[in-house]
């Protein structure tokens, strides 16, 4: 697969959209942190264990109401739904901040923060679809808009997990973390609401437009999942795990030393080598096929998070999280491709928010196990759940790899 210059590719969209998409997906990144630290604050309750909870709850809600809104957006479109996830959000995490400068009990700053990540937007889904139809609509570069836009979209996804926790942690050090969550809400107040009614979003047609009326009952009738679909969604939870787990054992250990601030920055550099890594992928694309590409970056998930294993202090674990993220974006980006290309186009939205969504479950189920075991045994216990997440993402990717074929299109190239 050919495929083509990321300046090529912003001529399709126009140089504002790629911009104002990723700002816009910085909220969610900021909010999981944020509402971590804010219920792990002394003002609030003092204690790791609730924070992770918390973090987890808004993921989890996250996770639901993704794949809720994405096949809404498939049946009536996102411009309407996209606005209102955004100015709900928003405004419930400046609720939730607000609740806990108010003395609110860890349980009601939680349950706010669950309101919040229900209507959060995954921008980073939207615009994928976005892309898929911008590659529809130029058949001649199809391949390579899709190979370099999802390349893009990843690197995106990982830079906003970087930057949001690391923006988290600098508020946090130099304000606390209130006036963090604040910042994420008023971020996505104004960004999301712009990404609803950018231009690009008249190219993605809903099924319950006039102009595809005749295909609405049969789009209806398709299921969302198919083998390929299934195999990505299984290899994203344990993706999502590592990203929780790890986020919450760097968060244990940049406590235990003294400065959780400092938590942000750090696990920021996971995903600067992410980011790097994933930018850089569709060079490979038309040397490495899918199933060799998800073997090979599973394999180098379970091998890179071992050391993890031996890491007892801030500055040892500099070096093993920038070499770590070198495999996460992309692996992240090769199972969305598959993903892709194993859905039906008429579910194509649900299927982006389905990823989206298993990844942020991974996410809740990685930082609410890791955080007891950090509140039992520190950092290490919580980094034995990422090293766990891996071995079974390994695992999983020569399992069922293989499984990944486009629906009614044969078989796809190894």
């Amino acid at each position: 697969m050919a495929a083509i210059s990321y300046r090529n590719l912003f001529a399709y969209s126009g140089p504002v959209f790629p911009v104002v998409g990723f700002v816009a997906r910085l909220p969610l990144a900021m909010s999981q942190l944020g509402t971590l630290l804010l219920v792990a604050s002394p003002m609030v309750t003092g204690r790791m264990g609730p924070g992770g909870i918390a973090s987890g709850a808004l993921a989890l809600a996250n996770a639901i109401g993704s794949p809720i809104f994405g096949s809404l957006t498939d049946r009536w479109g996102q411009r309407g739904l996209m606005l209102v996830q955004a100015l709900v959000g928003g405004i419930a995490l400046i609720v939730e901040a607000l609740a806990a400068v108010s003395g609110a009990h860890w349980v009601l700053v939680t349950v706010i923060g669950v309101i919040a990540g229900l209507f959060i937007p995954q921008i980073g889904t939207m615009a994928r679809v976005r892309w898929r139809a911008t590659a529809a609509a130029h058949s001649d570069q199809q391949a390579g808009i899709l190979e370099t836009s999802f390349a893009w979209e990843g690197s995106a996804d990982e830079a906003s997990f970087a930057l949001g926790p690391a923006l988290t942690g600098v508020l946090a050090i130099l304000l606390g973390p209130v006036p963090a969550i604040i910042a994420a809400g008023a971020m996505l107040v104004l960004f999301g609401s712009w990404f609803a009614i950018h231009p690009t979003v008249r190219l993605v047609i809903p099924t319950g437009s006039s102009r595809t009326a005749t295909a609405t009952p049969r789009a209806r009738r398709e299921p969302i999942l198919t083998g390929g679909v299934a195999a990505a969604i299984a290899g994203l939870l344990m993706l999502g795990v590592i990203f929780g787990s790890v986020q919450t054992g760097t968060t244990t250990l940049a406590t235990e030393a003294g400065r959780p601030g400092l938590a942000g920055l750090l696990h920021a550099l996971l995903s600067v080598g992410s980011a790097t890594a994933g930018l850089l992928l569709p060079r490979l694309a038309h040397r490495i096929g899918l199933v060799t590409r998800w073997r090979v970056f599973a394999t180098a998930l379970a091998l890179l998070t071992l050391p993890l294993l031996l890491v007892n202090s801030p500055g040892a674990l500099v070096p093993e999280l920038l070499v770590l993220g070198l495999a996460v974006a992309p692996y992240l980006i090769t199972l969305y491709s598959a993903a892709e290309r194993a859905a039906r186009p008429s579910r194509i939205g649900a299927v982006m928010t389905l990823l989206a969504a298993t990844t942020s479950l991974g996410y809740a189920l990685g930082t609410s196990i890791a955080g007891r075991l950090a509140d039992w045994g520190g950092a290490t216990p919580a980094y034995a759940v990422t090293a766990s997440a891996a071995a079974v993402a390994c695992l999983l990717g020569w399992l069922l790899a293989r499984r990944v074929t486009p629906p009614n299109r044969g078989a796809l190239m190894q």
